[in-house]
C-alpha cells in the first residue's frame, strides 16, 4: 500500500483501536487519535499514560496528548485490533 492509501485508511479509523506493523518489524497498538499528512498518532492502548516516543526525543512516560507519532511511510501493515483482543 501507498503512503496515500495508510492516510485514508487511518483517517477512515480515528478513535479505533488498531494493530500497526512497520517495515522494520515494529508492532504498534493503541487508538489512533490525530492523522497528518506524514504521520499518524497513537495512543497506546492501556490508559491514558503510556509508553512513547515523546516530542522533543527520547522515551519515556507521557499522560496527555496525542500519544506518539508513527511516519506513514514507515507503514507495512494495518489491522482493526479488536479481532486481537477477544
Amino acid at each position: 500500500m501507498s503512503q496515500s492509501n495508510f492516510y485514508h485508511l487511518c483517517n477512515k479509523h480515528v478513535g479505533r483501536t488498531v494493530r500497526l506493523t512497520c517495515r522494520d518489524g515494529k508492532v504498534h497498538t493503541g487508538r489512533i487519535t490525530r492523522v497528518t499528512n506524514k504521520h499518524v498518532w497513537i495512543q497506546p492502548v492501556g490508559g491514558s499514560r503510556g509508553f512513547g516516543y515523546g516530542f522533543y526525543g527520547g522515551w519515556g512516560y507521557r499522560r496527555y496528548g496525542y500519544g506518539y507519532p508513527i511516519a506513514l511511510a514507515a507503514i507495512a501493515g494495518f489491522a482493526l485490533a479488536t479481532a486481537f483482543f477477544w
